[in-house]
């Protein structure tokens, strides 16, 4: 066996070295009972750990130069990988807030909530729907690093009465199992582009929201009052082409995206990426190129008071309709950067394995199956 004499010496030997088993490989059991913390297969040496460092047991070493948020470095590592592969449960209420066919897993909304933020400080989601950012930032209190102050702005009171009454049975349930509740969370009922100016500049820390797409409300309506469709194999038109389908196939669940969806054929409008669909209007009057627009003023409004340097994270899924591929995702990032003083900073995919598949198009084109979401990060700049 090398020196164990020099483990952290300067021959940089791991202090591994001193348990192994017979086969000479790492004993990572024998570390733990000589409590000893244990690093991807090591054990830390933390008197060599530099003064802004600090080993947390079971996550890692913490950087406390780390002014994002309060992950270790293991945990940072694995945060910033591109695709989030996870079939979030459907708890927190989910039966209640599925009215709401654009509603996010509220463990996702901690997750993201860990990843951009730190303990106390606060979150804004200016499209706050039923309140899965509200949720997740309460849930990190008792599930991640540390509880946020979530801020949501939301004009539909019906939304609103269902976020609170989730919240109130949630919490019922809770203290029946002998755990603590969650915090209520500030949510304020009206449009977004008046609310936010009741916000100083520079008074948030993280911006997480989901945006309304441009006939979202009537939507919304529309699918809540139709049964759930199933999928066959027989579903095409005379000409042979396929039926646009719903491609989300979420019924309103928690792993559906609301802009991933696209309406039967009597209820289905622009969407497509062509320049002249886009500027065909929905049965509200509002065109994609309008709703673009809108969305990119309302980012800029938004900017203020967000802290520069710190993230906006926004929810959108990219459509299939009229047998075209909408980029939704592409569009907005366009759109908002051109209005705003953000700066696209990555695209995560949210993919969850765990959706229902639907023949569409079979045998005559291919159709995709939504199965996920993109989710924009910005960086915000100073004006």
């Amino acid at each position: 066996m090398a020196d164990d004499g020099d483990a952290g010496g300067e021959n940089g030997h791991r202090q591994s070295r001193l348990f192994t088993d017979d086969d000479g490989d790492f004993d990572a059991e024998r570390a733990r009972e000589e409590s000893l913390p244990v690093e991807d297969g090591d054990v830390v040496n933390t008197d060599e750990l530099a003064d802004h460092q600090t080993y947390l047991e079971g996550r890692g070493i913490y950087d406390e130069r780390n002014r994002l948020n309060d992950l270790t470095g293991r945990e940072w590592k694995f945060a910033t990988k591109s695709v989030i592969p996870e079939a979030y449960p459907p708890d927190l209420q989910h039966d209640l807030r599925s009215e709401h066919g654009g509603q996010k897993p509220p463990r996702l909304c901690a997750d993201l909530v860990d990843r951009f933020s730190k303990a106390g400080e606060t979150v804004l989601d200016p499209f706050a729907g039923v309140g899965g950012t509200l949720l997740g930032a309460s849930l990190c209190e008792h599930e991640g690093t540390g509880l946020r102050e979530a801020i949501g702005f939301e004009r539909n009171p019906r939304w609103i009465d269902i976020y609170e009454t989730a919240l109130e049975r949630e919490n019922e349930e809770r203290r029946e199992r002998g755990e603590r509740p969650l915090a209520a969370q500030d949510v304020r009922e009206g449009d977004c582009a008046d609310l936010i100016e009741d916000l100083s500049e520079d008074s948030v820390d993280l911006l997480l929201t989901d945006v309304p797409y441009w006939d979202m409300d009537e939507r919304e309506q529309t699918r809540n009052r139709r049964a759930t469709r199933e999928s066959k194999l027989g579903s095409f038109d005379a000409g042979g082409d396929a039926v646009d389908a719903d491609a989300d196939d979420g019924g309103g669940d928690d792993v559906g995206g609301r802009e991933s969806e696209s309406e039967s054929e009597s209820e289905s409008e622009s969407g497509s990426d062509d320049e002249g669909d886009a500027q065909h209007a929905d049965a509200s009057g509002q065109s994609k190129a309008d709703w673009l627009a809108e969305m990119g003023e309302r980012f800029a409004q938004f900017a203020r008071v967000v802290r520069p340097g710190r993230y906006a994270v926004v929810f959108i899924g990219d459509m299939y309709r009229e047998q075209s591929y909408a980029f939704l995702a592409a569009d907005l990032a366009r759109a908002i950067e051109d209005a705003a003083p953000m700066t696209l900073a990555a695209n995560l995919i949210w993919y969850d394995p765990s959706k229902d598949l639907h023949v569409y198009g079979y045998p005559f084109s291919f159709v995709p199956s939504m199965v996920h979401q993109n989710v924009l990060v910005f960086r915000v700049e100073s004006e």
